[in-house]
């Protein structure tokens, strides 16, 4: 079911969530913002057929998740996600829009600053579901796309085989979330596994996030592996 407003919800929950597309199709556009448009508490406030321009789109529609394609014409969504998240202030989260034949590109798009992927054929709930998820300050990773980035990942050459010292501020508890984050695992079954409560899980995130200063649960995956800290073999 999708989220929907009560009476007893907070103004914060009831806040607008602006959307800016760019993609180079111009049926993705339109079937997306019309999508989109049609969902409470959702606005879709500016388009774009190329990555090019895209710090002029942000500035004046001040989004707060832009939906990217990854292979545009002239300035492809990598370079675009880049130029985002180089922006002062806090820049918009940006969900990457992929196809299956485009899995090359998940590490790197992750690197730039991504916050998630969505499959281009993916049914409309999940794209609204991503927008939402992205938007409340969360990463959208699912697991598909969690085997891709550990596959790419074991293909680079001169893997570390332990733990950095950059993991060095995190106590042995932390090091277990840590690592079953980047293993895909949730809040709820990391907590089924270490016998603590949920809440205890996202204090343990966040202070990993805020020990390591990650912006959200991707980059922590991302620095699991090249930390060494979990290795895609195991």
């Amino acid at each position: 079911m999708l989220p929907h407003s009560t009476p007893g919800t907070s103004t914060d929950e009831q806040r607008e969530i602006r959307v800016a597309i760019v993609d180079d199709q111009s049926m993705i556009r339109a079937g997306f913002a019309a999508l989109l448009d049609a969902q409470p508490g959702i606005t879709v406030v500016g388009t774009a057929e190329d990555g090019l321009g895209i710090t002029d789109l942000v500035r004046r529609t001040q989004p707060d998740v832009v939906l990217m394609d990854i292979r545009m014409p002239k300035v492809s969504g990598l370079d675009a996600t880049r130029a985002i998240g180089a922006m002062p202030g806090t820049p918009p989260r940006v969900v990457i829009l992929t196809t299956f034949d485009a899995d090359e590109y998940i590490f790197s798009a992750l690197r730039a600053g991504a916050s998630g992927f969505l499959l281009k054929d993916s049914p409309p709930e999940e794209l609204i579901h991503a927008v939402r998820v992205v938007a409340s300050g969360e990463a959208l990773l699912s697991p598909r796309v969690t085997r891709s980035l550990i596959a790419d990942y074991a293909a680079r050459p001169h893997r570390p085989s332990g733990p950095g010292p950059e993991l060095g501020e995190l106590t042995e508890r932390e090091l277990e979330v840590m690592g079953a984050v980047a293993r895909g695992y949730s809040n709820v079954e990391i907590a089924n596994e270490l016998f603590v409560s949920e809440q205890t899980v996202k204090t343990h995130v966040s202070r990993i996030l805020s020990k390591l200063g990650l912006r959200d649960r991707t980059q922590m995956v991302i620095t699991a592996y090249e930390s060494g800290l979990v290795r895609p073999d195991r």
